[in-house]
């Protein structure tokens, strides 16, 4: 038996702090194994992402579409699911809300990282782009770190004012800012979420400030300026998810840096890295962060328990 779960309640299942810890506990997983991701460019410009993932005890594939075409219609960019099996048996024992699973994990990456790399990890917090990454990347830097005030910016002044309003009922001081280098000097913490068709950021960071670039994953997407990247490059820290980032990381490729050679996640977790003057955090993405998520969503859950009992008795909506 398995459980198939809507966006409602696979987010439930995958609180940022939990994440982030799990991704940490999957870094110091030997078992953890994550064959390259398979992506298919579709008619049309967009592409399908088959990204297999497996340890000791589950493996999980995730399957989803990127449309860029989407972006400002009801249909979301990102579409499809991940879908979780019993490593032993063979057995799916559940299927997430991909969209939903592709948010929060790389939300909680971005936690992580800093939570160990920003040197003041307080704020403010500036996002750049307020789709569903801001969303879930104000939710996360909101529960994992001493935020207090968010500024925002976007193309669209409406979906900035949502997330705004959005902060606001969380508690936080917030803003919109209609440019983001402008407001560069005031904030510590930078996250950078747009469609990466263009470079959003191009203010010289202070050496007390944290970006997290998450928007860009082709060699062709970008949302920083290249010579902000280099400058970082050669007076700061520039730290990638993982390896696969040196043929995927569109912002570094585009600077002429050699991306092969910057430490990542894993690195820094192990305690090889330490960070010096602004740090730059490139995030490509990577089916062992779906692979965290999928462990996260387990144990939330409680398969093959009263747990699991519980939450199915708790009225979630689950897809039929």
């Amino acid at each position: 038996m398995d459980t198939l779960l809507d966006a409602t309640a696979t987010a439930r299942l995958l609180p940022p702090i939990a994440l982030a810890d799990e991704i940490e506990a999957l870094l110091h997983d030997p078992a953890v194994q994550v064959p390259e991701r398979l992506v298919q460019p579709l008619p049309g410009g967009g592409s399908l992402f088959v990204m297999p993932a497996l340890d000791a005890h589950i493996a999980i594939t995730k399957l989803i579409t990127f449309t860029p075409a989407n972006a400002g219609t009801p249909r979301p960019a990102i579409q499809g699911d991940v879908v979780v099996f019993d490593s032993a048996t063979g057995e799916r024992r559940l299927v997430l809300d991909g969209p939903t699973v592709t948010a929060r994990r790389t939300a909680a990456v971005s936690l992580l990282a800093a939570r160990r790399l920003a040197p003041r990890p307080e704020g403010p917090l500036l996002i750049v782009g307020a789709g569903a990454q801001g969303l879930s990347h104000l939710e996360a830097f909101q529960a994992g770190l001493p935020v207090r005030e968010v500024l925002v910016a976007s193309r669209r002044r409406e979906s900035a004012q949502a997330l705004v309003d959005h902060a606001r009922s969380l508690g936080l001081k917030a803003e919109v800012v209609p440019d983001p280098d402008e407001a560069l000097p005031r904030c510590s913490l930078v996250v950078t979420c747009t469609p990466a068709s263009g470079a959003v950021l191009r203010a010289r960071p202070s050496r007390g400030t944290f970006i997290a670039a998450v928007g860009s994953f082709t060699p062709r997407m970008v949302e920083l300026d290249a010579q902000l990247c280099r400058d970082v490059a050669a007076d700061g820290t520039v730290v990638v998810d993982t390896p696969d980032a040196a043929h995927e990381a569109g912002d570094l490729l585009q600077a002429g840096l050699d991306v092969a050679s910057f430490p990542s996640l894993r690195d820094v977790v192990h305690g090889r890295v330490r960070a010096r003057g602004p740090v730059l955090f490139k995030s490509c993405g990577w089916a062992g962060w779906d692979l965290a998520a999928a462990r996260a969503a387990m144990k939330g859950i409680g398969v093959n328990s009263a747990a699991r009992r519980a939450f199915e008795a708790s009225g979630f909506e689950a897809r039929r």
